[in-house]
């Protein structure tokens, strides 16, 4: 057996089946590694470390008497501080909210994990209200990349990112409305799954901005993210979906469309992040897909789009406090909402018409492939302190297009750069098809060694 805070979700859950784990030694393990690497690595905002012992006793208990409920029973599971854990507050990696009553309930994706048996042991660190960082001028310090502790691990489901990569839980929930699950799985060697629009309710979540928010998992292989997709919409209800079936069936006649011009002329990526593309593309290939050039409109279109709808919606979540307490907020935080106190209703109805046009260019993409193929960063991370290559490379990036759709998008790791951080591939599948994009990840991911790389912390 590996070492047990090495084990995935789905090798874990096998063990605790066949009693040859115990949840409860489980979650010791992942609390030691928290222990060991939370004080340098700055992933957990709330330990919750006796209430999840009690879960775990309790799904011990269920378990040898009736053996798992689901997967996921005594799989210990981290929350972005985004969202509600009953009887915590919800901080937002804020001293806005550092004070907030507990929640009085879970989030709805928290209370079908619970539901599926999970264990809840932390919340995690974020960017300030998922938009706020790397910032060092709050009460809580920034998270920082397993692979090189001086570099950023992606935002803002940093704290997710982290404690995934660094092996200190094996599965955390992150918010995605720019990229933000994608992020850090690009920064960190994970798997950051965004299911497409309303697919996981928000019920509970702390908005950013309502029509580009996602909840996704974080994991370290596709198996597990499509483990913990199945808890959040329900699988095994009626009509629910499990979308571990068929994830082995590979990608053998599958249309996939490689948007090479957005990496190569929209935002021209480091050459090992490009020369990686077109390895995923080769593997792709060889595994049996029809991979063919498509063209969509520019990145920068996109990117557009999405900030002048985040920025108006997230003025109206933050209006009121960004102009009675805006010393509240982190400099960088302050700075990004601003402009969204600034646009008129014209601005968001021209963001909103631009829109349609965008989601209609990519339908149409779809109609002539299955998937689509393209960069997720344009550069591995960048240094933690440096705030002029966090301004620079933050944006780069081709996660945006897929919260302005709406559409399912995944990011998976595709080899190491020359400074030893991880480089990403992205793959997008219209909404609703979030089964075959994950199969045709796992497709990917089986036929290349990247998830068997951990960092060195590990």
């Amino acid at each position: 057996m590996s070492a047990l805070h090495h084990l995935t979700v789905a090798e874990a859950a096998a063990l605790i089946a066949t009693r040859r784990l115990s949840p409860v030694e489980l979650l010791e393990a992942c609390l030691d590694r928290i222990a060991a690497l939370d004080p340098v690595l700055n992933t957990v905002l709330r330990l919750v470390a006796e209430e999840a012992r009690a879960e775990a006793r309790n799904a011990e208990a269920e378990i040898a008497r009736h053996g798992p409920r689901s997967p996921l029973h005594g799989i210990p599971i981290g929350l972005k501080d985004l969202i509600d854990l009953r009887g915590h507050p919800t901080t937002c990696h804020s001293a806005l909210l550092a004070d907030s009553p507990p929640a009085a309930e879970d989030a709805a994706c928290v209370a079908r994990l619970r539901g599926a048996g999970a264990v809840f042991p932390a919340k995690l660190a974020t960017h300030e209200f998922a938009i706020g960082g790397p910032a060092f001028d709050l009460p809580f310090p920034p998270a920082r990349n397993p692979w090189n502790r001086d570099h950023h691990p992606g935002g803002s489901s940093s704290g997710s990112g982290a404690a995934v990569a660094a092996r200190m839980l094996p599965a955390a929930l992150g918010t995605d409305t720019g990229g933000s699950v994608r992020h850090p799985a690009s920064h960190c060697g994970l798997v950051g799954l965004k299911p497409g629009y309303d697919l996981i309710p928000r019920t509970g979540v702390f908005p950013l901005a309502w029509s580009l928010d996602h909840v996704g998992p974080l994991t370290r292989t596709v198996r597990d993210a499509a483990l913990l997709l199945n808890a959040m919409v329900g699988q095994g209800t009626e009509g629910g979906t499990d979308h571990t079936r068929g994830l082995t069936d590979g990608v053998k006649g599958l249309r996939i469309g490689f948007v090479r011009h957005w990496h190569e002329a929209d935002m021209p990526a480091d050459p090992e992040m490009g020369a990686a593309l077109e390895e995923a593309a080769r593997v792709l290939s060889a595994e049996g897909a029809s991979v063919t050039a498509v063209t969509l409109p520019r990145l920068q279109d996109f990117a557009a789009v999405n900030r002048a709808i985040l920025y108006a919606e997230a003025a109206a979540v933050h209006g009121t406090w960004l102009r009675e307490r805006p010393e509240g907020y982190a400099a960088i935080t302050r700075r990004r909402l601003m402009p969204g106190l600034f646009l008129s209703a014209e601005d968001h109805v021209t963001a909103l018409r631009a829109r349609a046009r965008l989601v209609a260019a990519v339908r149409e993409a779809f109609r002539g492939c299955d998937l689509l193929l393209t960069a997720s960063s344009m550069d591995p991370a960048c240094r933690i302190d440096d705030p002029e290559a966090v301004e620079r490379t933050y944006p780069r990036q081709a996660r945006i297009p897929f919260n302005v759709t709406g559409d399912a998008a995944i990011t998976l790791m595709s080899g190491l750069h020359a400074t030893g951080l991880p480089l990403s591939v992205q793959l997008a599948a219209p909404a609703g098809r979030e089964a075959l994009l994950l199969r045709a990840a796992h497709a990917y991911e089986r036929a290349t060694p990247w998830k068997d790389m951990a960092p060195p912390e590990a």
